[in-house]
């Protein structure tokens, strides 16, 4: 989808980062996603998603390192 928002989340502050990516997903209409980018393997952002949002995201790595990972996370 070429009119996705890319949120690269390298430069900020780590602590600031998980509010941010909600936020962002926050916004998003059923079947909308956005890519994030990111600096290390967000699978810890996967496992709060699950917690938090159960059933209600999309997840698809396509990225996996070694300088970037880019995940498209969506809304179902």
């Amino acid at each position: 989808m070429s009119n996705e928002i890319v949120l690269d989340i390298r430069t900020i502050l780590p602590m600031n980062r998980h509010p941010l990516i909600f936020d962002q997903f926050e916004t998003l209409k059923p079947e909308e996603s956005f890519i994030l980018v990111n600096d290390h393997d967000p699978k810890p952002l996967y496992y709060q998603f699950q917690a938090e949002r159960t059933d209600q995201f999309s997840w698809e790595y396509l990225e996996q390192g070694p300088q970037a990972w880019r995940v498209r996370i969506g809304r179902r």
